[in-house]
């Protein structure tokens, strides 16, 4: 490529890579600047949002919005991890049975506290679990509220070591790997994840992804969403002649022009006649403040 490409891009993130390595990858094949919007672990498949060149700046307005997944768990196996990549600590069969599961689930529905993983990305006193988990060693973490929209048993196959389909619905900072071993804990015992899938980021969803095997230079180019639709999910307004060029300049603007019914630090999409976006504002007392130009 000419020159490095900016929008977006959903990529259906295999097993066994890091969110790292689809950086890295999508980088060499582009030659510019690339983050993404939440990461999955290694084990987990399903929706990475990237955003390249400039688009960057966008990533966290996306990163933000609720997502949904489908986890399978085994329940009365305990690991390290709580997901199958990690070394077994404890089993003991759970004879439990399907309604069990329907009736603890009813628990963790709405607003929960959640206690990070030591495997998370978190940092404590500048430095993240995940190195501190490498190295043996184990901190005090504080529960966080986080919210759980929906959460739906899709399947239960009764045994010793009963397996588990859940469909979740979630807040951002969610980690859905001790969501299952919280429900297993409910009944008694223990639980984690065999397969997580991210299935949808807002309104961004894994149908339209594309796998990692199949990128080369033009797929990108021809799969990037510009950041207008990829932010689909933000309040649009639109911005015409004089105040267009304003917004181009970053310009406060007075939070009459923008909308009436969003609240205090509410975001919006600011998009010219043509519908491209110019910038995100945020709405701040009697002002709405720029966040980000893109124009």
């Amino acid at each position: 490529m000419t020159d490095a490409p900016t929008g977006f891009l959903l990529i259906d993130k295999p097993s066994g890579w890091t969110s790292h390595d689809v950086v890295a990858w999508v980088r060499r094949l582009i030659g510019g600047k690339v983050g993404h919007a939440g990461t999955l672990d290694p084990m987990a498949t399903g929706l990475l949002v990237l955003g390249l060149g400039r688009s960057t700046r966008l990533l966290r307005f996306v990163q933000g919005l609720d997502k949904e997944y489908e986890a399978g768990a085994v329940f009365g196996v305990a690991t390290d991890t709580l997901d199958a990549d990690g070394a077994v600590l404890s089993r003991a069969p759970m004879p439990i049975t399907e309604d069990d599961v329907r009736n603890a689930l009813a628990r963790f529905r709405g607003e929960i506290l959640q206690v990070p993983p030591m495997v998370s990305a978190r940092r404590i006193e500048g430095r993240r679990l995940y190195e501190i988990a490498r190295e043996g060693g184990e901190v005090e973490r504080d529960a966080r509220p986080v919210a759980i929209y929906e959460l739906e048993l899709l399947d239960f196959a009764p045994s010793d070591y009963p397996e588990i389909v859940l469909r979740v619905v979630c807040s951002t900072g969610t980690y859905v790997r001790t969501l299952a071993d919280d429900v297993a804990r409910a009944l008694g015992g223990r639980a984690h994840l065999n397969r997580l899938r991210r299935v949808r980021n807002g309104s961004l969803n894994v149908a339209d992804a594309v796998g990692v095997e199949h990128l080369e230079e033009s797929l990108i180019t021809e799969r990037l969403l510009d950041p207008a639709t990829a932010l689909i999910d933000l309040p649009a307004m639109t911005a015409g002649g004089e105040l267009a060029g304003a917004v181009r300049h970053g310009v406060a603007m007075p939070r009459s022009v923008v909308s009436s019914d969003l609240g205090d630090g509410d975001i919006v999409r600011v998009l010219d006649d043509a519908g491209s976006l110019l910038a995100v504002y945020r709405l701040d007392g009697a002002s709405a403040k720029a966040e980000v130009v893109t124009a």
